[in-house]
């Protein structure tokens, strides 16, 4: 179930990352959704690097989610791209 997110076809959503940042960002659950586990494990045993990651964070979870959704739709066409090239082949 660790993969889940990785596997699935969903975008992630600005609203819902925000309010995991605001409700569960102590426990750094917005990196976590957002995939970035290892910033996620950092931050979660530094107290959110001392509360500034936190702060930081507000301005950055816009970026994260588009660059999430970007890379979800990137790989989305590169199989695709494979598919008509094995078909055409």
């Amino acid at each position: 179930m660790g993969n889940w997110s990785a596997k699935n076809n969903i975008m992630k959503s600005k609203t819902f990352a925000f309010l995991l940042w605001f409700f569960l960002g102590i426990f750094s659950a917005h990196r976590f959704y957002l995939g970035k586990i290892g910033s996620g494990i950092l931050y979660l045993l530094t107290g959110q690097l001392a509360g500034i990651g936190w702060i930081v964070d507000l301005f950055l979870i816009g970026t994260m989610v588009d660059n999430y959704n970007n890379q979800k739709e990137i790989k989305k066409v590169k199989k695709e791209v494979k598919k008509v090239q094995a078909i055409s082949s």
